[in-house]
């Protein structure tokens, strides 16, 4: 079972401080973990501050949006989901059209719409190790859904969780309490 490419959306009772109430986009999956980054979870960094770090004034397709808190590993370091797959320095290809970058190069051509179509942005990704994630999908910790581009991209962030669950057909209401403790 490969899972890349789906999202893990925490159950409504997740225990966990910063996996509770988040969809992750899973990236990779297979024998040795599993490696994915948080797409709802804003940090206190702003799109304005990452262009101005590359020395280039926010693109206005960012001029609101919030750098996500991917994970709480990294957590110095930029990662971006993004399409299409371009040819970056350090990319991890995700689907035909998706992948996660953790080089500089592509931050320094987010302004572009030819090079960088949609993106999130987000620091510090989530990992689990061998095994690890296919026990808390078994502990009913996270539900998982083929993963939606628009959701991804298009949606604010603050709807991404209840359109997830969307995609199952319910609502995080309709969960059972005490259902997906960790």
């Amino acid at each position: 079972m490969n899972l890349a490419n789906h999202f893990l959306v925490a159950m409504p009772a997740m225990d966990d401080p910063f996996f509770e109430g988040s969809v992750v986009y899973l990236c990779e999956h297979g024998e040795e973990g599993a490696l994915g980054i948080v797409i709802n979870k804003p940090s206190p960094v702003t799109m304005d501050l990452i262009f101005a770090g590359s020395g280039r004034n926010v693109s206005a397709r960012f001029q609101d949006d919030c750098v996500m808190m991917g994970g709480p590993v990294q957590i110095d370091r930029g990662y971006v989901v993004h399409t299409p797959l371009g040819g970056w320095q350090s990319t991890l290809a995700v689907t035909d059209e998706i992948a996660l970058t953790a080089s500089r190069d592509i931050i320094e051509n987010l302004a572009d719409p030819e090079k960088v179509d949609k993106a999130v942005v987000s620091i510090g990704y989530s990992s689990w190790g061998g095994g690890q994630l296919e026990k808390e999908l078994a502990e009913n910790v996270w539900l998982t859904v083929p993963a939606d581009p628009h959701i991804l991209f298009d949606l604010p962030y603050e709807e991404r969780y209840q359109a997830a669950f969307a995609k199952l057909g319910i609502s995080p209401a309709q969960i059972p309490q005490g259902a997906g403790h960790a």
